[in-house]
């Protein structure tokens, strides 16, 4: 049983591929995406398998063995289970391009309604008091006095928007910008914008965007033996741009020992999370696939606690 829950914010700071295995469409290597909604998304147990190797790294291997669960040679997982877990990621805000401020932050109703359960099951108090505007196809809501608009229209690729303003929008950004992305000075500037240029759009235009806007990159295959390019070796990998954010909650219970270990009943719940926030909060990490082209980047944020 989990004790202990927190939020986890993922921010992309370089494309990411996390690969869903198989292709349905155009695109050879596609991303993780939801059955129900269509967002990309990252699994819970591929996040877990990098945060460990960072955790790992801050620690020791019989201290990951110990929080993570036993894995690696000699391993034996039957000795007991880990005691973190994470839950998939969620999409909470997506890059669109823009006519005016280069980019905004995009995200809907759906996107919001389930960060702020997230958040809710999380005890972050905040969050309970949102009010998530209402927005149709051909409008969207903005922070005041964004940028991004001109003569009350918003052109995003090549759709054209209606907007209007709204305070309950403005908290909501505000609060984003706070606690989920990097709290480095170095990030100063992408916080500000998350406050002016955050723009909700209707499910639908969201979903739109958030199948057709991802970053989609040709790759060639080359023969060891010619040095060239293979004959039908051209393929296409689908990445989540850079600036995207997703949440995930992390989730821990009492440490587990082997019944006969001597090491004593182990770390509360709470000192579990405090020991892996300790070691990857708000460090660069890498995630998914095409480690060695510079993909993968991102930054994680715990929001709220200690």
């Amino acid at each position: 049983m989990f004790e202990v829950k927190q939020p986890l914010f993922i921010y992309c700071i370089s494309p990411v591929h996390m690969g869903a295995g198989t292709a349905l469409g155009a695109v050879d290597n596609p991303i993780q995406r939801e059955v129900h909604t269509g967002h990309p998304n990252m699994a819970g147990s591929g996040l877990k398998g990098a945060f460990r190797d960072v955790f790992e790294a801050a620690t020791s291997k019989a201290e990951a063995n110990a929080i993570f669960g036993p894995a690696g040679e000699g391993a034996n997982a039957s000795d007991h289970a880990g005691a973190i877990s994470f839950a998939d990621a969620q999409l909470v805000l997506f890059p669109v391009r823009s006519l005016r401020r280069s980019f905004v932050y995009a995200t809907c109703p759906t996107a919001l309604g389930r960060l702020q359960r997230l958040l809710a099951i999380a005890g972050i108090e905040d969050a309970k008091s949102w009010s998530i505007p209402d927005v149709t196809d051909d409008h969207c809501v903005v922070v005041e006095g964004s940028k991004a608009v001109a003569d009350g229209k918003l052109v995003l690729e090549a759709y054209q928007f209606e907007a209007r303003s709204d305070a309950a929008l403005k908290n909501i950004a505000k609060w984003l910008a706070d606690n989920a992305l990097p709290a480095d000075e170095g990030t100063a500037y992408f916080r500000s914008k998350l406050e002016s240029d955050l723009v909700l759009l209707s499910d639908e235009r969201f979903n739109h965007f958030v199948r057709h806007a991802t970053l989609v990159e040709p790759h060639v295959r080359i023969s060891d033996e010619s040095g060239t390019a293979d004959d039908g070796g051209l393929f296409y990998t689908e990445n989540l741009p850079p600036e995207s954010l997703l949440v995930s909650l992390a989730m821990a219970s009492k440490q587990r020992v082997k019944k006969g270990n001597s090491d004593g009943d182990g770390k509360s719940a709470a000192e579990v999370l405090k020991a892996v926030r300790g070691s990857i909060d708000g460090e660069l990490v890498q995630v998914g696939g095409d480690a060695t082209t510079g993909r993968g980047q991102v930054v994680l944020r715990f929001a709220g606690g200690a």
